[in-house]
């Protein structure tokens, strides 16, 4: 048996990455709460209504402590969600959406449960034929409008001609009420007075008007600033913008503006700051009164930051650029967002997770600190389950939920927080394999990929083989390696057989077992 390629230190060093006057209502908001009930608001080519909602801070009602105990029962699930960075995430009529940075087009995933949406299948909603918006396609964001009677999907997204200067923002409208789409190309979102480079955009409410905030270039030359400007439509910029100086960790970053607000209206416009490639790309925020002008840039507060940042402890490296999503009862207010378990300067491998937020006595937001990966949360209240269940790689046996091995295999805890619960299986044996035993309808094996690793061959119930490569640089773990098509319910076997061969990069051919998702 020869000696397994040595895992490189667990925290070692770590781009920026990355039409006239209509009468509009809010419908449904993706990142921020709503304000008070019954607030009706028409401003100049706009009218806002917002829903009722409780929003946190203060004691829970009895009924949110009963929503609370179902959401309990009804299961866990494990970060991440999404492969993907940059996610925009809603509820939506008994369904989780979700869209991350594809890159050469806009994918989305919809799922019953938070539980199931890293199995659930992606949707293609849009691709672009047009040379000067077909690639670097980055940062969706989701939002609902009613515009003159009709309700639709606004699809707010980045994309540019390959080359990084030529980034521009754009929004598809969908055909109907569905999240899925179809849609087609609304148009490009831009001051037709100073069209700048600019990235990340999303629109935002206060005072019953609607604006659009984005990171841009100012008038010197200097990128990835925050700017808004007001808007007379979902689609349409229709004033000058205005530049909003705004604090960070790093000097070189502010993007991925995102509101977010409390039960009194405050608004909170949330932000990343340092450069997404680095370990120290993290939230803060600027907050405005309900009754502020939001293109004063006086009328806003510099909150103290960061709110969100790097969690060495738990292996949780650069979490930002993130989305604000309510639980599918209305009780809880959840943060979708991307990080890496890797502290090397790169922009591959982050990851979608989400988890709850809360809010301190005085109405602040509370993000408290990202989650490590594999963590058992509770999912949001309201989610009707069921969880999915785990199966460590010491899980050894024949039973249900347990794994068997054949063959030579190395374990140990040299990985630390790069795998889950610390530890995890390796080999680079030809034909030894190990096999998971479940009963379920789907399993996902997740695992380290690294500059030694090879390719497994993985089957499902002695059926047909399909090659997998376990290569990954820099080392990553408690990524996702493969997902099993939806299996009749029932007990089922995953074998992962390590096959001796690797790609022309892999310094050996290593397979790594770590943990497996199983859907019941």
């Amino acid at each position: 048996m020869e000696p397994r390629q040595q895992h490189p230190p667990a925290n070692h060093p770590t781009r920026h990455r990355k039409e006239g006057s209509t009468h509009v209502r809010l419908v449904l908001r993706r990142r921020w709460s709503a304000l008070a009930a019954g607030l009706l608001i028409v401003a100049a080519g706009v009218g806002l209504s917002t829903a009722s909602a409780d929003t946190g801070g203060g004691d829970a009602s009895t009924a949110t402590a009963k929503a609370k105990a179902k959401a309990k029962a009804a299961g866990q699930f494990r970060n991440p969600v999404n492969p993907g960075a940059d996610p925009t995430v809603v509820h939506h009529d008994g369904n989780y959406y979700a869209a991350t940075t594809q890159g050469d087009a806009i994918r989305m995933w919809k799922s019953p449960s938070a539980a199931t949406l890293l199995t659930s299948q992606a949707h293609e909603v849009w691709k672009d034929s047009d040379p000067s918006r077909n690639t670097q396609i980055w940062a969706p964001a989701l939002r609902k409008y009613e515009v003159d009677g009709k309700e639709r999907w606004y699809l707010y997204y980045t994309a540019s001609d390959g080359n990084d200067s030529a980034h521009r923002m754009y929004v598809l409208e969908s055909e109907g009420t569905d999240p899925l789409g179809p849609y087609h190309f609304k148009g490009k979102v831009a001051d037709p007075n100073n069209d700048r480079w600019a990235i990340d955009g999303e629109p935002f409410t206060l005072g019953g008007k609607l604006y659009f905030s984005w990171s841009g270039q100012r008038d010197d030359g200097v990128g990835n600033q925050l700017f808004i400007a007001p808007m007379s439509n979902p689609w349409t910029i229709s004033g000058g913008r205005m530049y909003l100086p705004a604090e960070g960790n790093c000097p070189e970053v502010r993007e991925g503006p995102t509101p977010l607000y409390n039960k009194d209206g405050r608004l909170y416009l949330t932000y990343s700051a340092c450069d997404t490639g680095k370990p120290d790309y993290t939230i803060w925020s600027k907050s405005i009164a309900p009754d502020g002008n939001p293109m004063d840039a006086g009328a806003w507060t510099q909150e103290p930051g960061p709110m969100f940042s790097r969690n060495d402890e738990a292996g949780v490296y650069g979490p930002g650029h993130h989305s604000f999503f309510k639980s599918p009862d209305g009780t809880e207010d959840w943060i979708a967002y991307h990080a890496k378990n890797t502290s090397t300067y790169t922009y591959s491998w982050r990851t979608t997770r989400i988890q709850k937020i809360g809010w301190t006595a005085d109405g602040k937001p509370d993000l408290g600190r990202p989650a490590a990966l594999g963590t058992a949360l509770d999912l949001p209240a309201g989610d009707p389950g069921p969880g999915t269940k785990v199966i460590n790689d010491t899980d050894e046996g024949t039973g249900d939920l347990q794994v068997s091995y054949t063959g030579n295999w190395n374990s140990g805890s040299q990985c630390g927080v790069q795998c889950y619960a610390g530890n995890d299986h390796w080999s680079q044996e030809k034909d030894a394999t190990a096999t998971f035993h479940f009963t379920g309808t789907q399993l996902a094996l997740l695992s380290v990929k690294d500059t030694g690793n090879g390719i497994a061959a993985i089957s499902v119930d002695g059926g047909e083989e399909q090659r997998v490569d376990y290569y990954g640089k820099p080392r990553v773990g408690e990524e996702l390696q493969w997902v099993s098509p939806k299996l009749d319910p029932g007990p089922h076997t995953v074998k992962v057989r390590v096959t001796g061969e690797k790609n022309a990069d892999a310094g050996a051919a290593f397979v790594s077992i770590d943990r497996a998702e199983v859907t019941p």
